[in-house]
């Protein structure tokens, strides 16, 4: 079976060529041991161009549990070539030797399962754990709970605290061999006896047996080049989504030498962006500040194979700028427009835009800054970018790269002011239902927070909303009214920004606080307002604090939109990336 050229031309890619030719395929299913002894031997490697380790804690629980019980994982999908790549020196939490072989398998689809078994099965083999993280050490420490009896919850847990766990917690590390078995069922006799202690036993051999016996399900590409492997596996990993723009350019583009990949480069920006008290950035707006820094337009398009040998010799120096506009534009957004978490910028793609211009225009003038504000909010109430193709985000970076050097007979500007042409972005009306996922709703809500930055606790004292939002993330935007019934109950008038009060509801601390601090009129809620909620009249309540604060609003777009007749199209739908 053989993959012959396809319909982008991958086989024919010179550029990146392996041992050429066809691509085979050889489906395998073996003993989940059996590969996991191969990474123990070195012959079974991870490429550097893969994204370091990182599952949630319970993802691994989750691994084990299906192991056990006999669900499928998965397929892994392997690449057994003569191409040498540079693979890391550590899977998961342990080292892993060099094994030097004429044709090495590496995997394309797999590492973090892979990390997971083999960290946590062949830990008492290696003797000792080389985490990645060295802060969190316990996290290749996995236990199965005995004696829970036939339950469907998860039975495998990581042991955090101080101590040894209790003797029915089983180390998964001692499951694969017979002398590590045997030393914990002798740690095992000293707590338990009898009956209770051969219980235990044979459910600890049921579950050592299970997790050797277990088989998978493996893919191996044989031969052909880079630019193959990387096409089969966008189109065939195991969760059937396609592999990531700056995962497949990045694998394309990667040429060892001990520099890191392209897709660690951007995490390493996105990071330290986070660090910086923003928030996270998505990856794929990261890889997409970059293609625009490099010059490129087309930046959504499928043919990465083709992208990936445009941007091949100016991928390290776009990394550079593109790190450096992307400070840029964040400080413009926390600075000038007010914004002050990445998860709150109505579209990534306005992100992606301002790290162009400021890679393009680092020192702009007060006109360009006052224009980029006016851009921002009226892209973000009107849905500019809602539903964005190659055409339009190719004239998107056209307009802001023409904007951000003044080349305004190719820009669409309007009446020859030096700004964008806002005729047709008429703002959407006040949302209807809070939900984080519109950028409508996102709008209004940077809105809120450049408006009312200033919250109350019940005794009076001052806080920032933003800094209960750092700290809670979704859990900070609290329900006023929970009653049952109400035809508004999922206005965005019926959320507010609070300080956690254990045993008060959001009702009686909002009555409370704003009571205490004398603050009627912050946050669209007047004392006639405050009094409705009091009185139980919450719909009431609702619908008097969601017309002020449309009206506030509907002030602030008057000073910003150049049509302010609004739009018939409604404002709460889902339509972010």
């Amino acid at each position: 079976m053989a993959i012959q050229e396809n319909q982008h031309g991958l086989a024919g890619s010179s550029d990146y060529e392996g041992t050429g030719g066809e691509i085979g395929v050889r489906p395998d299913v073996n003993l989940l041991e059996t590969y996991l002894a191969e990474v123990h031997k070195g012959q079974l490697r991870i490429p550097k161009f893969q994204r370091p380790f990182v599952w949630r804690p319970d993802q691994m629980l989750d691994l084990f549990d299906s192991i056990e019980r006999g669900y499928p994982i998965g397929a892994l999908l392997f690449w057994e070539t003569g191409l040498e790549l540079e693979s890391l020196d550590h899977v998961g939490g342990l080292p892993v030797p060099t094994a030097p072989r004429e044709v090495v398998t590496y995997v394309l689809d797999g590492h973090q399962r892979l990390s997971t078994l083999y960290s946590c099965l062949y830990l008492t083999e290696v003797g000792k754990t080389v985490a990645e993280d060295d802060s969190a050490p316990w996290l290749w420490r996995i236990y199965r709970i005995l004696g829970q009896g036939d339950t469907r919850a998860n039975r495998y847990v990581h042991w955090k605290k101080a101590g040894p766990p209790p003797p029915n917690y089983l180390p998964v590390s001692s499951v694969r061999r017979t002398l590590d078995f045997l030393a914990y069922a002798r740690t095992l006799a000293g707590s338990y006896d009898g009956q209770r202690y051969d219980e235990l036993v044979e459910e600890a051999e049921q579950v050592a047996q299970r997790i050797k016996s277990y088989k998978v399900s493996v893919v191996t590409l044989l031969g052909g080049n880079l630019a193959q492997a990387v096409e089969v596996f966008s189109r065939v990993n195991s969760k059937g989504q396609a592999m990531s723009p700056d995962q497949m350019v990045s694998a394309l583009t990667y040429k060892g030498g001990g520099e890191e990949s392209l897709a660690n480069r951007i995490d390493t920006i996105l990071e330290r962006i986070a660090e910086e008290g923003f928030g996270e950035i998505n990856s794929t707006t990261g890889f997409r500040a970059v293609l625009a820094v490099a010059g490129e337009e087309e930046v959504t398009g499928a043919r990465w194979d083709v992208l990936a040998r445009r941007v091949e010799g100016r991928v390290s120096q776009a990394v550079e700028d593109a790190d450096l506009a992307l400070s840029l534009a964040v400080d413009f957004l926390r600075e000038r427009v007010g914004v002050p978490l990445a998860r709150l910028i109505p579209y990534n793609y306005q992100l992606m835009l301002l790290a162009l211009f400021f890679h393009l225009c680092p020192d702009p003038s007060d006109e360009q800054i006052d224009g980029l504000i006016r851009w921002f909010w009226i892209t973000s109430w009107s849905g500019q970018f809602a539903s964005m193709n190659s055409t339009t985000s190719r004239q998107s970076i056209q307009d802001m790269r023409a904007f951000a050097t003044e080349r305004k007979e190719l820009a669409h500007f309007a009446g020859g002011q030096g700004m964008f042409d806002f005729a047709d972005q008429r703002p959407r009306p006040f949302p209807e239902k809070f939900d984080l996922r519109s950028a409508r709703v996102r709008a209004y809500l940077l809105w809120e927070l450049r408006k009312f930055p200033v919250r109350h606790s019940v005794t009076g004292a001052e806080y920032q909303a933003i800094d209960v939002i750092r700290r809670l993330d979704t859990a900070a935007f609290r329900r006023v009214s929970n009653k049952a019934g109400l035809s508004n109950g999922s206005h965005p008038a019926n959320r507010v920004v609070l300080e956690p009060n254990p045993g008060m509801n959001s009702k009686d601390y909002m009555i409370a606080s704003l009571g205490r601090a004398q603050a009627f009129g912050i946050l669209g809620i007047s004392r006639e307002a405050l009094k409705l909620l009091a009185s139980g009249s919450d719909e009431e309540f609702i619908s008097m604090r969601g017309a002020e604060l449309a009206k506030q609003e509907w002030r602030f777009i008057e000073t910003m939109a150049a049509t302010v007749e609004p739009s018939d199209h409604g404002g709460s739908e889902i339509d972010t990336e």
